[in-house]
């Protein structure tokens, strides 16, 4: 069985026990960046593509990260080893760089160096009622930053703008959000990405959301499988001719949704389960994946 485990700069521990001091600007201000990969038979999943969007993410908030990819690897290894991940269990591990600890301000001193917090855990288990039926989805008021403001591409600390998009969400009595920006088009879900079908059309919204992984591999899969998708612009006056509707993340998989609440209160209804192509995309993807960790075996976390 995994233990709940945290690693902060090199000491391990058990998560509940985990800290970090009160002047890092991780805490105070969402200063960090960080990834989240799930594993398979002790396998990461997409772990080159996890480190270079990582990378990415710091050079986007003008951050240099103290670690190589060879130390923040090797004190993976070793976090996921105290916690006993095993190749029969599928385990979560986040890692996350903070900016480091320095004075309470915004501007950050240039001398900092990073701190990272690895925590690797239990697989969540989602709701088995999410893949029998599906997410029960709605658009909440709040919007997405805009772009110029904040980029969706900075995999960061700072997730009010979703949480407070989710927690409407939840108030209204759904299980996640479809966001869209000021301009009224659809950007992602909370924390994860979003697929249309919308008039035998396989779309997944193009801008305004974080370039997400499991997006990248559904799109390879579903080409290698002969299933055209396509990244494109959606506006929320489309989504009345929605069929179907799944999202895609790290930990989700191939994830469909039930239905979906209009800003006007029109409720769109969907295939328990997902429909044809929902369906399609869950085997080709599963199968994907499965292939991938043969190839990759020799990544084996443990």
């Amino acid at each position: 069985m995994i233990t709940p485990t945290a690693n902060v700069d090199g000491v391990i521990c058990p998560l509940a026990e985990a800290a970090i001091p009160v002047l890092d600007r991780g805490f105070l201000y969402g200063d960090s960046v960080y990834e989240v990969f799930r594993t398979y038979q002790g396998v990461p999943l997409f772990l080159e593509d996890h480190f270079e969007r990582l990378e990415n993410s710091a050079r986007l908030i003008h951050m240099e990260i103290s670690q190589d990819r060879v130390e923040l690897l090797e004190e993976i290894r070793r976090t996921a080893v105290a916690a006993n991940v095993t190749a029969q269990s599928d385990a979560y591990v986040r890692y996350q760089v903070t900016r480091g600890e320095g004075a309470v301000d915004l501007y950050p001193d240039p001398g900092l160096r990073t701190r990272y917090v690895i925590i690797a855990k239990a697989l969540p288990g989602w709701k088995a009622s999410f893949y029998e039926r599906g997410m029960d989805m709605a658009i909440p008021q709040v919007r997405r930053n805009p772009v110029n403001a904040l980029d969706p591409n900075i995999k960061g600390g700072n997730y009010l703008n979703n949480i407070m998009a989710l927690t409407e969400a939840r108030q209204s009595g759904a299980d996640d959000c479809v966001i869209l920006n000021r301009e009224g088009f659809v950007t992602e879900a909370a924390n994860s990405n979003v697929w249309f079908v919308i008039k035998g059309r396989l779309v997944t919204p193009g801008t305004g959301n974080l370039k997400g992984l499991t997006k990248k591999h559904v799109h390879r899969a579903l080409k290698g499988a002969g299933i055209q998708s396509e990244e494109a612009d959606v506006h929320a006056n489309e989504l009345l001719d929605v069929s179907e509707c799944f999202v895609t993340s790290a930990t989700r998989e191939v994830m469909p949704c039930a239905s979906l609440t209009l800003l006007g209160g029109e409720r769109l209804e969907f295939p328990p389960g997902g429909g044809e192509v929902t369906r399609a995309a869950q085997a080709v993807f599963s199968a994907y994946v499965k292939d991938y960790i043969e190839q990759h075996a020799d990544e084996a976390l443990v």
